[in-house]
Protein backbone atom coordinates (compact mmCIF):
# COMPACT_ATOMS: atom_id res chain seq x y z
CA UNK A 1 0.00 0.00 0.00
CA UNK A 2 2.97 2.32 -0.02
CA UNK A 3 3.14 2.38 -3.44
CA UNK A 4 2.17 4.86 -5.89
CA UNK A 5 -2.10 4.98 -5.53
CA UNK A 6 -2.33 5.86 -9.39
CA UNK A 7 -0.05 3.19 -10.45
CA UNK A 8 -1.12 0.50 -8.16
CA UNK A 9 -4.77 0.82 -8.94
CA UNK A 10 -3.89 0.61 -12.33
CA UNK A 11 -3.21 -3.09 -11.92
CA UNK A 12 -6.21 -3.88 -10.51
CA UNK A 13 -8.54 -2.03 -13.26
CA UNK A 14 -6.42 -1.68 -15.99
CA UNK A 15 -7.61 1.37 -18.76
CA UNK A 16 -6.93 0.82 -22.38
CA UNK A 17 -4.39 2.68 -22.89
CA UNK A 18 -6.57 4.67 -25.81
CA UNK A 19 -9.44 5.72 -23.58
CA UNK A 20 -7.12 7.14 -20.45
CA UNK A 21 -7.21 10.67 -21.83
CA UNK A 22 -11.94 10.24 -22.21
CA UNK A 23 -12.10 8.70 -18.25
CA UNK A 24 -12.44 11.14 -15.02
CA UNK A 25 -9.50 10.71 -13.39
CA UNK A 26 -9.13 8.99 -10.06
CA UNK A 27 -8.85 10.94 -6.86
CA UNK A 28 -8.73 8.29 -4.58
CA UNK A 29 -5.69 6.45 -3.23
CA UNK A 30 -5.11 3.35 -1.11
CA UNK A 31 -3.35 4.99 1.89
CA UNK A 32 -1.68 3.22 4.61
CA UNK A 33 -2.68 3.41 8.04
CA UNK A 34 -6.12 4.67 6.66
CA UNK A 35 -7.42 2.13 4.38
CA UNK A 36 -8.91 -1.55 4.91
CA UNK A 37 -5.67 -3.54 4.29
CA UNK A 38 -6.00 -7.15 3.37
CA UNK A 39 -3.97 -7.64 6.71
CA UNK A 40 -6.28 -5.36 8.77
CA UNK A 41 -8.99 -7.39 7.43
CA UNK A 42 -8.08 -10.46 8.19
CA UNK A 43 -7.01 -9.27 11.72
CA UNK A 44 -10.73 -8.51 11.91
CA UNK A 45 -12.18 -11.97 11.94
CA UNK A 46 -11.91 -14.36 15.43
CA UNK A 47 -11.01 -18.02 15.81
CA UNK A 48 -13.76 -19.12 14.49
CA UNK A 49 -14.97 -16.56 11.72
CA UNK A 50 -16.76 -13.94 14.07
CA UNK A 51 -16.11 -10.33 12.13
CA UNK A 52 -16.05 -6.91 14.48
CA UNK A 53 -17.65 -4.99 11.57
CA UNK A 54 -17.76 -2.35 13.80
CA UNK A 55 -13.93 -1.77 13.61
CA UNK A 56 -14.38 -2.45 9.45
CA UNK A 57 -17.01 0.08 8.98
CA UNK A 58 -14.96 2.38 11.12
CA UNK A 59 -11.72 1.57 8.96
CA UNK A 60 -13.91 1.84 5.60
CA UNK A 61 -14.76 5.48 6.67
CA UNK A 62 -11.50 6.82 6.90
CA UNK A 63 -9.71 5.36 3.81
CA UNK A 64 -12.00 2.77 2.02
CA UNK A 65 -10.99 -0.69 1.22
CA UNK A 66 -7.64 -1.58 -0.82
CA UNK A 67 -8.08 -3.38 -3.94
CA UNK A 68 -7.17 -6.44 -3.27
CA UNK A 69 -10.28 -7.29 -0.61
CA UNK A 70 -12.77 -5.73 -1.81
CA UNK A 71 -15.00 -8.35 -3.18
CA UNK A 72 -14.83 -10.76 -0.21
CA UNK A 73 -15.51 -7.23 2.05
CA UNK A 74 -18.13 -6.19 -0.53
CA UNK A 75 -20.09 -9.38 0.26
CA UNK A 76 -20.62 -8.18 4.06
CA UNK A 77 -21.15 -4.79 3.01
CA UNK A 78 -24.32 -5.78 0.94
CA UNK A 79 -25.46 -8.15 3.63
CA UNK A 80 -24.37 -11.70 1.52
CA UNK A 81 -23.52 -12.80 5.19
CA UNK A 82 -24.05 -12.32 8.64
CA UNK A 83 -20.84 -10.81 10.47
CA UNK A 84 -21.86 -12.80 13.93
CA UNK A 85 -21.45 -16.18 11.02
CA UNK A 86 -19.17 -18.61 11.86
CA UNK A 87 -16.67 -19.33 8.85
CA UNK A 88 -18.40 -22.62 8.91
CA UNK A 89 -21.72 -21.53 8.42
CA UNK A 90 -20.83 -18.89 5.54
CA UNK A 91 -19.26 -21.96 3.64
CA UNK A 92 -22.11 -24.26 4.02
CA UNK A 93 -24.62 -20.79 3.05
CA UNK A 94 -22.06 -20.16 -0.17
CA UNK A 95 -22.67 -24.07 -1.21
CA UNK A 96 -26.26 -23.97 -1.02
CA UNK A 97 -26.52 -20.24 -2.74
CA UNK A 98 -24.50 -21.78 -5.68
CA UNK A 99 -26.42 -24.70 -6.22
CA UNK A 100 -29.71 -22.93 -6.14
CA UNK A 101 -27.91 -20.37 -8.70
CA UNK A 102 -26.68 -23.66 -11.14
CA UNK A 103 -30.29 -24.84 -10.95
CA UNK A 104 -31.53 -21.59 -11.95
CA UNK A 105 -29.28 -20.54 -14.61
CA UNK A 106 -29.90 -24.39 -16.07
CA UNK A 107 -33.41 -23.37 -16.30
CA UNK A 108 -32.88 -20.59 -18.06
CA UNK A 109 -30.29 -22.26 -20.76
CA UNK A 110 -33.00 -24.50 -21.40
CA UNK A 111 -34.95 -22.00 -23.10
CA UNK A 112 -32.11 -19.69 -24.07
CA UNK A 113 -28.83 -22.15 -24.71
CA UNK A 114 -26.18 -19.89 -25.44
CA UNK A 115 -26.73 -18.74 -21.84
CA UNK A 116 -23.63 -20.19 -19.95
CA UNK A 117 -21.91 -20.76 -23.19
CA UNK A 118 -19.32 -17.43 -22.51
CA UNK A 119 -21.23 -15.92 -25.78
CA UNK A 120 -24.63 -13.63 -25.36
CA UNK A 121 -26.48 -11.76 -28.16
CA UNK A 122 -27.54 -8.51 -28.59
CA UNK A 123 -30.41 -9.52 -31.87
CA UNK A 124 -34.19 -10.06 -30.95
CA UNK A 125 -34.42 -13.73 -30.69
CA UNK A 126 -37.50 -13.00 -32.76
CA UNK A 127 -39.19 -11.06 -35.65
CA UNK A 128 -41.86 -8.43 -36.16
CA UNK A 129 -43.84 -11.42 -36.87
CA UNK A 130 -43.30 -13.62 -33.67
CA UNK A 131 -41.11 -16.09 -34.96
CA UNK A 132 -38.20 -17.00 -33.66
CA UNK A 133 -34.44 -16.06 -35.67
CA UNK A 134 -32.20 -18.88 -33.66
CA UNK A 135 -33.29 -22.33 -35.16
CA UNK A 136 -32.21 -23.49 -31.52
CA UNK A 137 -35.60 -21.84 -29.91
CA UNK A 138 -37.85 -23.16 -32.17
CA UNK A 139 -40.08 -25.47 -30.39
CA UNK A 140 -40.07 -23.01 -27.43
CA UNK A 141 -43.64 -22.21 -25.33
CA UNK A 142 -43.55 -18.83 -25.99
CA UNK A 143 -47.64 -18.64 -25.47
CA UNK A 144 -46.00 -18.46 -22.37
CA UNK A 145 -46.21 -14.83 -21.54
CA UNK A 146 -43.48 -14.61 -19.10
CA UNK A 147 -40.89 -16.68 -20.99
CA UNK A 148 -41.68 -14.38 -23.71
CA UNK A 149 -41.17 -11.18 -22.19
CA UNK A 150 -37.89 -12.43 -20.99
CA UNK A 151 -36.61 -13.22 -23.83
CA UNK A 152 -38.06 -10.10 -25.44
CA UNK A 153 -35.30 -8.64 -23.20
CA UNK A 154 -32.16 -10.47 -23.71
CA UNK A 155 -31.03 -8.75 -26.34
CA UNK A 156 -31.15 -5.29 -25.04
CA UNK A 157 -29.54 -6.71 -22.18
CA UNK A 158 -26.72 -7.69 -24.32
CA UNK A 159 -26.48 -4.02 -26.27
CA UNK A 160 -26.08 -2.59 -22.82
CA UNK A 161 -23.34 -5.43 -21.64
CA UNK A 162 -21.42 -3.95 -24.70
CA UNK A 163 -21.74 -0.25 -23.92
CA UNK A 164 -20.90 -1.65 -20.18
CA UNK A 165 -17.54 -0.27 -18.55
CA UNK A 166 -16.07 0.45 -22.41
CA UNK A 167 -12.67 1.62 -21.29
CA UNK A 168 -11.87 -1.35 -18.82
CA UNK A 169 -9.41 -3.80 -20.37
CA UNK A 170 -11.29 -6.25 -17.79
CA UNK A 171 -14.12 -5.87 -20.64
CA UNK A 172 -12.61 -6.49 -23.82
CA UNK A 173 -12.58 -10.36 -23.74
CA UNK A 174 -16.58 -11.71 -24.69
CA UNK A 175 -16.41 -14.34 -21.53
CA UNK A 176 -16.29 -11.55 -19.32
CA UNK A 177 -19.08 -9.85 -20.92
CA UNK A 178 -20.88 -12.58 -21.05
CA UNK A 179 -20.42 -13.45 -17.61
CA UNK A 180 -22.44 -10.50 -16.94
CA UNK A 181 -24.75 -10.96 -19.44
CA UNK A 182 -25.93 -14.02 -17.96
CA UNK A 183 -26.02 -12.82 -14.49
CA UNK A 184 -28.49 -9.87 -15.56
CA UNK A 185 -30.35 -12.65 -17.41
CA UNK A 186 -30.46 -14.73 -14.47
CA UNK A 187 -32.24 -11.80 -12.43
CA UNK A 188 -34.40 -10.63 -15.39
CA UNK A 189 -35.97 -13.99 -15.10
CA UNK A 190 -36.69 -14.48 -11.33
CA UNK A 191 -37.37 -10.69 -10.86
CA UNK A 192 -41.27 -10.57 -11.61
CA UNK A 193 -41.78 -7.63 -10.89
CA UNK A 194 -38.71 -5.20 -12.60
CA UNK A 195 -37.13 -7.74 -14.62
CA UNK A 196 -34.37 -5.24 -16.35
CA UNK A 197 -33.74 -2.11 -16.88
CA UNK A 198 -30.98 -0.30 -18.08
CA UNK A 199 -28.67 0.77 -15.84
CA UNK A 200 -28.72 -2.79 -13.72
CA UNK A 201 -26.09 -2.94 -16.09
CA UNK A 202 -23.83 -0.14 -14.21
CA UNK A 203 -24.49 -1.48 -10.85
CA UNK A 204 -23.71 -4.96 -11.73
CA UNK A 205 -20.57 -4.78 -13.55
CA UNK A 206 -17.98 -3.71 -10.52
CA UNK A 207 -19.26 -7.07 -8.94
CA UNK A 208 -18.44 -9.47 -11.80
CA UNK A 209 -15.00 -7.52 -11.59
CA UNK A 210 -14.17 -8.25 -8.02
CA UNK A 211 -15.61 -11.33 -7.64
CA UNK A 212 -14.79 -14.41 -9.15
CA UNK A 213 -17.12 -16.59 -8.87
CA UNK A 214 -20.81 -15.97 -10.79
CA UNK A 215 -22.84 -17.15 -8.46
CA UNK A 216 -21.42 -15.53 -5.57
CA UNK A 217 -22.08 -12.57 -7.86
CA UNK A 218 -25.44 -12.83 -8.62
CA UNK A 219 -26.15 -13.07 -4.61
CA UNK A 220 -24.10 -9.90 -4.32
CA UNK A 221 -26.30 -8.09 -7.00
CA UNK A 222 -29.72 -9.74 -5.92
CA UNK A 223 -28.47 -7.89 -2.60
CA UNK A 224 -27.38 -5.57 -3.81
CA UNK A 225 -30.85 -4.73 -6.17
CA UNK A 226 -32.80 -5.23 -2.96
CA UNK A 227 -31.61 -1.79 -1.35
CA UNK A 228 -32.20 -0.43 -4.86
CA UNK A 229 -35.00 -1.54 -6.77
CA UNK A 230 -37.17 1.83 -5.72
CA UNK A 231 -34.20 3.49 -8.30
CA UNK A 232 -35.62 1.11 -11.35
CA UNK A 233 -39.16 1.22 -11.32
CA UNK A 234 -40.71 3.66 -13.28
CA UNK A 235 -44.72 3.74 -15.01
CA UNK A 236 -46.08 6.26 -16.74
CA UNK A 237 -47.15 8.28 -13.51
CA UNK A 238 -43.79 8.31 -11.88
CA UNK A 239 -39.95 8.00 -12.12
CA UNK A 240 -37.64 5.34 -9.93
CA UNK A 241 -35.72 8.44 -8.45
CA UNK A 242 -38.42 11.20 -8.14
CA UNK A 243 -38.33 11.38 -4.43
CA UNK A 244 -34.92 11.71 -4.56
CA UNK A 245 -34.97 14.59 -7.25
CA UNK A 246 -37.52 15.74 -4.57
CA UNK A 247 -35.17 15.89 -1.93
CA UNK A 248 -31.86 17.08 -4.17
CA UNK A 249 -34.19 20.40 -5.14
CA UNK A 250 -34.90 20.75 -1.17
CA UNK A 251 -31.15 20.49 -0.23
CA UNK A 252 -29.81 23.06 -3.10
CA UNK A 253 -33.03 25.43 -2.71
CA UNK A 254 -31.61 25.47 1.18
CA UNK A 255 -27.76 25.63 0.82
CA UNK A 256 -27.39 27.42 -2.08
CA UNK A 257 -30.88 29.52 -2.87
CA UNK A 258 -29.14 31.32 -5.45
CA UNK A 259 -28.04 28.14 -7.85
CA UNK A 260 -31.88 26.72 -7.14
CA UNK A 261 -33.57 29.74 -8.81
CA UNK A 262 -30.61 29.56 -11.65
CA UNK A 263 -31.51 26.40 -12.55
CA UNK A 264 -34.93 27.09 -12.21
CA UNK A 265 -34.92 30.00 -14.80
CA UNK A 266 -33.06 27.41 -17.50
CA UNK A 267 -36.41 25.27 -16.70
CA UNK A 268 -33.92 22.71 -14.56
CA UNK A 269 -36.12 22.97 -11.58
CA UNK A 270 -37.24 19.68 -11.71
CA UNK A 271 -33.39 18.46 -11.08
CA UNK A 272 -34.31 15.67 -13.92
CA UNK A 273 -30.75 16.34 -15.02
CA UNK A 274 -29.21 14.19 -12.00
CA UNK A 275 -31.61 11.00 -12.75
CA UNK A 276 -29.37 9.23 -13.95
CA UNK A 277 -26.78 10.09 -11.54
CA UNK A 278 -28.87 8.88 -8.35
CA UNK A 279 -30.57 6.11 -10.78
CA UNK A 280 -27.16 4.22 -10.82
CA UNK A 281 -25.10 6.15 -8.21
CA UNK A 282 -22.80 8.40 -10.11
CA UNK A 283 -21.11 5.12 -11.76
CA UNK A 284 -21.16 7.27 -14.92
CA UNK A 285 -19.64 10.37 -13.51
CA UNK A 286 -16.77 9.35 -11.36
CA UNK A 287 -13.74 6.94 -12.30
CA UNK A 288 -14.54 3.64 -11.62
CA UNK A 289 -12.41 2.83 -8.54
CA UNK A 290 -13.74 6.44 -6.92
CA UNK A 291 -17.33 5.17 -7.69
CA UNK A 292 -16.43 1.67 -5.38
CA UNK A 293 -14.90 3.85 -2.69
CA UNK A 294 -18.35 6.35 -2.86
CA UNK A 295 -20.44 2.99 -2.65
CA UNK A 296 -18.22 1.85 0.29
CA UNK A 297 -19.09 4.80 1.99
CA UNK A 298 -22.46 5.02 1.98
CA UNK A 299 -22.84 1.18 2.61
CA UNK A 300 -20.65 1.47 5.79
Amino acid sequence: MKSGGATELNTFYPIKPECVADVPATRFKPRAGKTLSQRRWHASFSEDGHLDIAKVLRRIQRGGVHPSIKGEVWEFLLGCYDPNSTLEERNELKQRRRGQYDMWKAECQRMVPVIGTGKFITTPLFDDDGRPTDPSLVGIQTSDKKVLQWMQLLHQIGLDVVRTDRALVFYETEVNQAKLWDVLSVYAWLDNDIGYVQGMNDICSPLIMLIENEADCYWCFDRAMRRMRENFRCNESSMGVQSQLGVLSQIIKTVDPKLHHHLEDLDGGEYLFAFRMLMVLFRREFSFADTLYLWEIVSS
